[in-house]
């Protein structure tokens, strides 16, 4: 099994590590040659460019001209102990045990804007660059353009065949994958809450529960859809009503 998940802008580099493994990220050249552009920016340009305060343009700026290889343990972390976001929180990586890790390093990729694929272990210093940024590199107009079938590639040459793809990442964030030339099928659970007798996506449970649902797979050793369907963490069970054979639906 495979599983995509987004990264998130906020993020932590100063809690302590449950682990000292790591490994590198496969795109650090494309990486660099995104961090090229983006450190000929001023502030102003970046808030303009990502619509973010100057507070926040400031920071990125820094990070930006802080930013070099080689990634090392001093000046880098582990991506899925570097994000912070609500997925995060429901993952909650800090707290799997340590004969899982290499479970969820197998299992769970990172779709990025500036690294492109992440795997839970590569090392990745702070950045702020959302996929659905319109950078202009080169000749591409927006980071889609630049990595261009690199993601879809890379995701195809990892897959088994008839392995169960499942997608928990963002729609800003999976539009960087070509699902049609991708070997397998893609599983994607879509989680509702019952909100004045209506049910809804509510967007802050929906990126909790993706979390859940990575945390529920490795707890559980799950490589299968059937098995993927007993998914209850935080109350929600899967509705045969509503799903499909590919979009499974879990309520509360």
């Amino acid at each position: 099994m495979k599983i995509v998940i987004s990264p998130a802008k906020s993020l932590d580099f100063e809690s302590d590590l449950p682990t000292k493994k790591f490994t590198e990220c496969v795109f650090l050249n494309q990486a660099e040659k995104l961090n090229n552009v983006l450190k000929s920016k001023t502030p102003t340009d970046l808030s303009k460019l990502m619509k973010i305060s100057d507070k926040l343009a400031n920071l990125n700026w820094t990070r930006n001209q802080n930013w070099e290889l080689p990634f090392n343990k001093t000046n880098s972390r582990q991506a899925v102990y570097a994000f912070k976001g609500t997925v995060y929180e429901g993952l909650d990586a800090y707290s799997i045990p340590k004969n899982k890790i290499n479970q969820l390093q197998d299992k769970l990729r990172i779709l990025s804007g500036q690294y492109g694929v992440l795997k839970p272990l590569d090392l990745m210093q702070a950045y702020r660059l959302e996929m659905g940024t319109k950078l202009i590199v080169n000749d591409t107009k927006n980071l889609y353009q630049f990595w261009d079938n690199q993601i879809t590639d890379y995701l195809n040459n990892e897959l088994k065949k008839d392995e169960v793809f499942v997608n928990l990442a963002s729609n800003e964030y999976f539009k960087a994958v070509k699902p049609k030339l991708l070997k397998t099928e893609i599983i994607t659970p879509i989680f509702k809450d019952y909100k004045n007798g209506n049910l809804k996506i509510i967007a802050f449970f929906a990126k909790k529960a993706r979390g859940m649902m990575v945390r529920y797979i490795i707890d559980n050793d799950i490589e299968n859809v059937a098995d993927l369907k007993g998914f209850n963490y935080g109350d929600y069970a899967f509705d045969s009503n509503l799903s499909t054979e590919k979009d499974l639906v879990f309520t509360r």
